[in-house]
């Protein structure tokens, strides 16, 4: 009876057993129980694949377009991660790995320098396919991992997680407890916010005009065309002092993003990241949005040591 009730609920997001039972026990890396998912869970994914293919076609940058033909995606069920990691390691040595929920900052940049990205395994309810504020599978699948199989993009994501063990060593290194927390707030904000202009929504420029890369735009079938064609929009090239210093909601359409020339152009950009965060250029950004979570300080200074 109870492994029906189970079935019957599968891995809907906000309402699955399995991952609460993870939870209370503190398990953060689990497996995906693929035989929890629902008729239901796999009606979700087929939905949500068929309506954005043709977004994708019209609005994705070619890389990413490129990656959806090298995992060779289910149109029609929630692929297996160890499917996905099948295809997704040669190319760049990434893989997908399975989590219970939010990830601490620190130990999420660290698994991007590792090649492992953190994956949700639950997915929305088929009623809500618009909008959901955390993570699902289709997000995290079908929006990030596709980008993954890009060298040039696997390599900035590597370039962040040093970054988060470089501010590690820069707090470290302050003995004052109140100024090394100052600090490390800024700095997380600096880097949650560059994170969320260029790898949740970025745009990019190609030989056809504007494409997206951001995964936050990838997985909404809204936002990617109000992306590019909206008039309520303001896009500019990217600056790093302006990115840093920029707060965002995430509860709405994004009123301003930023564009890249390539991933080689994002890649530089980290760098100059991880420059200015040695140079103290991170240590007082524009305070607002995103707050900073204890969770996230705890994860930077348990690394600090």
């Amino acid at each position: 009876m109870l492994a029906s009730v189970a079935d019957q609920m599968g891995l809907t997001t906000s309402e699955a057993p399995f991952i609460e039972d993870a939870r209370s026990h503190g398990n953060l890396y689990i497996r995906q129980p693929y035989e929890l998912y629902s008729a239901e869970n796999h009606e979700s994914w087929k939905r949500l694949y068929a309506r954005m293919l043709p977004r994708w076609e019209q609005y994705a940058n070619p890389h990413f377009q490129a990656g959806i033909g090298s995992l060779c995606l289910s149109p029609d069920r929630i692929p297996r991660l160890d499917d996905v990691n099948r295809f997704l390691s040669p190319l760049t040595g990434f893989k997908a790995k399975a989590v219970s929920g939010y990830v601490p900052a620190f130990l999420f940049f660290d698994s991007l320098r590792n090649r492992e990205f953190p994956t949700t395994i639950t997915i929305r309810r088929s009623d809500k396919l618009d909008y959901l504020p955390e993570p699902d599978i289709f997000h995290d699948i079908a929006g990030h991992v596709p980008m993954h199989t890009d060298k040039h993009f696997a390599d900035a994501l590597v370039r962040f997680g040093e970054c988060a063990h470089t501010a590690a060593e820069i707090v470290g290194g302050i003995r004052d407890e109140r100024r090394r927390v100052t600090t490390l707030t800024s700095i997380i904000r600096a880097m949650a916010r560059f994170f969320w202009f260029t790898v949740e929504f970025g745009l990019m420029r190609s030989p056809a005009g504007l494409r997206v890369y951001g995964s936050g735009l990838l997985s909404s079938y809204g936002e990617i065309q109000h992306s590019i064609e909206s008039p309520d929009v303001q896009r500019f090239p990217i600056q790093l002092e302006w990115a840093i210093n920029q707060g965002f909601e995430i509860n709405h359409y994004q009123p301003l993003l930023f564009i890249v020339d390539s991933f080689d152009h994002l890649f530089s950009l980290v760098d100059r990241l991880e420059q200015w965060m040695k140079q103290g250029k991170l240590n007082n950004v524009a305070p607002g949005e995103p707050g900073v979570d204890e969770k996230d300080l705890k994860s930077f200074l348990d690394a600090a040591g």
